[in-house]
Formats: structure tokens, sequence, C-alpha cells
């Protein structure tokens, strides 16, 4: 779709696919802010359709769909610490993870510092490494709520006799029915 004839309405498609609020996209594209004529603009058949476009070619161009934030949050959710040692127990060199234990780790800190002296005297250098890798419960949850593996709807079924019921309780103590 090539862009919309009129250039304030264009400017406002570009605004609200950037995230801006309609009454401030409405605002900057040249137009004096009002709620209604902002959501009336929005509602036009052309200019819905150029926010859609906008809105698709951005996340194309950022590569955000479904599939990739879901392969991030598996990545966070299924990593496995151990894979950033050796048989040894020494840490591997970073760029020998696999892509996907990569993407869980948040941060490496690494201190150095004198190690205690050897029979000879010696004090070498003692490296403590500290590896913070993103919040798996948090990934875990974003997940399971996806699939909707969780019931979080509260469902309040009144029966029309309970509701009679309280209807005359209130009616005797004297408030409104």
């Amino acid at each position: 779709m090539p862009p919309l004839d009129h250039p304030r309405h264009e400017r406002f498609a570009q605004l609200v696919a950037l995230g801006k609020p309609v009454v401030q996209a409405y605002g900057d594209a040249g137009y004096r802010p009002d709620t209604s004529n902002s959501s009336k603009l929005k509602a036009r058949e052309e200019v819905g359709a150029r926010i859609a476009e906008l809105t698709a070619e951005g996340a194309a161009r950022a590569e955000v769909d479904i599939t990739r934030v879901l392969t991030e949050l598996m990545r966070l959710a299924t990593s496995d610490l151990r894979q950033a040692f050796d048989a040894e127990g020494n840490l591997k060199d970073p760029s020998q993870w696999d892509d996907d234990f990569a993407a869980s780790i948040a941060s490496i800190e690494v201190v150095s510092r004198a190690a205690k002296a050897d029979e000879s005297g010696k004090r070498g250098v003692e490296y403590v490494h500290k590896i913070k890798t993103w919040d798996k419960i948090s990934a875990l949850d974003k997940i399971a709520r996806h699939l909707g593996l969780y019931n979080d709807s509260l469902n309040l079924n009144v029966t029309d006799d309970l509701a009679a019921r309280l209807a005359r309780a209130k009616a005797r103590a004297g408030g409104p029915g």
C-alpha cells in the first residue's frame, strides 16, 4: 500500500504504528488533540489498513513474531548451567557455548584474587567466576500462560435462586433491592 494521500493522515498512521497513543499521534500529526476525532481517524478504513501495514512491516524488520518470542523464552526456560563447564569443572570459553545456552546468560563477572601460598611460598592468582542467568521461572510462567496452562479466570455463576435470596435479604435489611 502506498503512503496515504493526505500527509497528516500518513503521519498519524506512522506515529500510531510506532506505538504512540492515538490522541498524542493525532496532535503530533498537526491536529488539535481531540479524543473523539483521533478515534474517528484511526477507525477510517484506509488509515486503519495503513497502520496495520506499517505495524507488520516494523515487526518483520525486527524479526519479531510469536515463534521468535517463544524460541527465546524456551532458551531461558531450558538452560542448564552445567553447559558452562568442562569435565574438570573449569569454565569453558564462552565461544564454546552453544547459542541456546549463551542466550540464557545475563552476565558474567570474573574476580581475580591472590591465592593461598603453596609450599614454596609462591602465591598464584585465583579466578572466581560469577555467572548469572536470566530468570527461568519468569520464562516458564510466560510459556505456561501462552499454552493456557493456567486458569486465571474467576467464574462467578450466580443461580437465579441465589440471586432471588440475596434480593430478599437486602429488602429485609432495608437496602435497595
